[in-house]
């Protein structure tokens, strides 16, 4: 009978992502809602395609990653976002965890060094009609200052430590999720609040993210 009912095993398909997401400590219903609503599938292309609903880093273009959804799910979930936010973002990548911020902030701009993939991933935002994010060309390690301050900004790769733009871009109270580590085998992901009396630092766990480099790159 599944056989003949694909969404079936659509919807099973689903249910599986989901309650590994869960296992894995995303518990926040507000981003398991917009996880599930955004499938990962489009982000995906060529022969990694039918891996897209493991949670595991998979290759994009450029010599990047998209990260494993449990981390992409604690990364957003450590972020706190609510509905009034802005957030900025410091590596697009495939585009995937803009668009589940999109679903859970006012706005999100998310930059990246690789023009390649930042049309690839305005294509697919513009096909899932996700109309609240700007997606720029742009070196990342200096933020975004035009658009400044933020309520939120999330870095998808790993710096030794927080950037001082970015700190300097994130509104006082608020939130920045990002991976930290002098090497590519050491790594911690780290929350940072901006308070009227400092920085309060959080770590979260261990991870491994592609470095945080600076200039733009050459597309591949």
């Amino acid at each position: 009978m599944t056989d003949d009912l694909p969404q079936d095993s659509s919807a099973e398909r689903k249910m599986q992502f989901l309650y590994a997401l869960r296992s894995k400590g995303v518990t926040d219903r507000r981003v398991l809602e917009a996880m599930e609503w955004v499938d990962r599938g489009p982000f995906i292309r060529g022969i990694f395609a039918e891996r897209a609903y493991e949670d595991m880093p998979l290759p994009i273009a450029c010599g990047q990653t998209i990260s494993q959804p449990s981390v992409v799910g604690l990364m957003t979930q450590a972020l706190e976002v609510s509905p009034r936010d802005k957030v900025l973002e410091i590596g697009t990548g495939s585009g995937y965890q803009a668009a589940i911020l999109s679903r859970l902030a006012r706005r999100v701009y998310t930059v990246d060094r690789h023009q390649r993939l930042v049309r690839e991933a305005r294509g697919v935002f513009d096909a899932l009609d996700l109309t609240n994010i700007t997606a720029i060309t742009a070196d990342g390690s200096f933020g975004l200052p035009e658009q400044a301050p933020f309520d939120r900004i999330i870095v998808t790769a790993a710096a030794e430590d927080p950037p001082g733009p970015l700190l300097a871009q994130l509104k006082e109270g608020g939130v920045m999720v990002l991976p930290v580590g002098q090497s590519d085998a050491v790594q911690h992901l780290i929350r940072v609040r901006k308070t009227a009396q400092g920085l309060e630092y959080d770590e979260m766990r261990p991870v491994r993210f592609v470095p945080l480099l600076e200039g733009l790159g050459k597309d591949t």
